[in-house]
Order: C-alpha cells, then structure tokens, then sequence
C-alpha cells in the first residue's frame, strides 16, 4: 500500500481511492481533537485551494460540535470558518480561478468576514465506499466527508460533493493546546 507521505505528493484518483478503500473504518469518538490537514494532490478541479488560502485542518470537539474548516493567520493563530459564507457554487463554475493567487489574497482579505466560533457540522457514522465510517455532514453545505483510519493518529478523508469527483487529503492527530482557536 501506498503510504501516507506518497499520497501527500500526488497520484492519481484511482490509486487514491484504492489506498483509502483497503484503510479501516474509524468510530465517531475517535476524531475527538484538533486535526492538521493536507490535501492529497490528485488533479482534482480544486486542487490547491484550500491550501493557498492557508487552511490548517478541522477540530471535533465531539459529535455535534465539529469544525469543517480551521485556517491559520500568517502569523499562526488559527480559526474556524463557516462554510456556509463560502460562495462554493461560484467557485465550482470556475475552478483555476479559486487557485488564483489573487484570490488568495481575497480571502484573506475577507477571512474576518467569514469567521465563526459555532460548530458547523455533525459527526456520524455513515456508509461511504461499501463501509460504515466516521464521517462529518456539513450544516450548510451539500459536503459529507468519510474518514478511514491509517493509524489512530492518521487519517484520511474524502470530501463528497455532488457533480466532483471526489477530494482527498489527510488529517493528523495534533496535541497542541489551543486556548482560544477563534480570533474575531
């Protein structure tokens, strides 16, 4: 099998989704933490995004209280964002344009805006691929992401949007202390 950090520096789909196939389910109360991400590079129309932006991974805080989208400032601290103030059907119109380096800089600019100290999914136990699995159903976004385990502090995860292929990216366990995640 592939492994982790191989992943992390881009293959195709199919061998992607081969590798997270053969991965184990994980349970809900597993994901309890803050998680740091990384997009596995596939070719995906959104390849590259949410790491121009500066996302940082996703924190569960239990099973009503999940956090979808963690960015970090330029000078660490990091954020929840609400992905429901995300114009998604916009940027699925134009993909290149959502990798653009001034749309970066937009963001960034508009990132207060966005900000929210409020979960904005739910974790549930939910059939992906043939396999009942952890997964986070965002509030408003049609988005569900399935997690496989490769170890209990690793994991990968498929975002499921309707009409895309699927997006897929890895979540590490992290123990840093957060005290106050959300700057407003």
């Amino acid at each position: 099998m592939e492994s982790i950090d191989q992943l992390e520096r881009g293959t195709d789909l199919g061998t992607a989704l081969a590798a997270y196939d053969r991965m184990a389910p994980v349970p809900v109360a597993q994901l309890r933490g803050w998680w740091r991400g990384a997009e596995i590079p596939t070719g995906h129309p959104l390849g590259g995004a949410l790491t121009a932006y500066g996302w940082w991974g996703k924190w569960f805080a239990g099973p009503e209280d999940a956090h979808p989208l963690v960015f970090r400032t330029q000078g660490g601290r990091r954020y929840e964002v609400d992905p429901g103030r995300l114009p998604l059907a916009v940027g699925l119109q134009v993909p290149p344009l959502l990798r653009g380096r001034m749309t970066a800089k937009a963001f960034r600019v508009v990132s207060p805006a966005l900000r929210t100290r409020r979960p904005r999914g739910r974790l549930r136990m939910l059939e992906h691929r043939g396999v009942v699995t952890a997964s986070l159903v965002y509030d408003h976004q049609p988005i569900v992401d399935s997690f496989r385990g490769v170890d209990a502090d690793t994991l990968v995860g498929v975002m499921d949007l309707r009409g895309m292929p699927p997006y897929l990216f890895t979540l590490r366990r992290t123990s840093d202390i957060v005290e106050s995640s959300t700057i407003l």
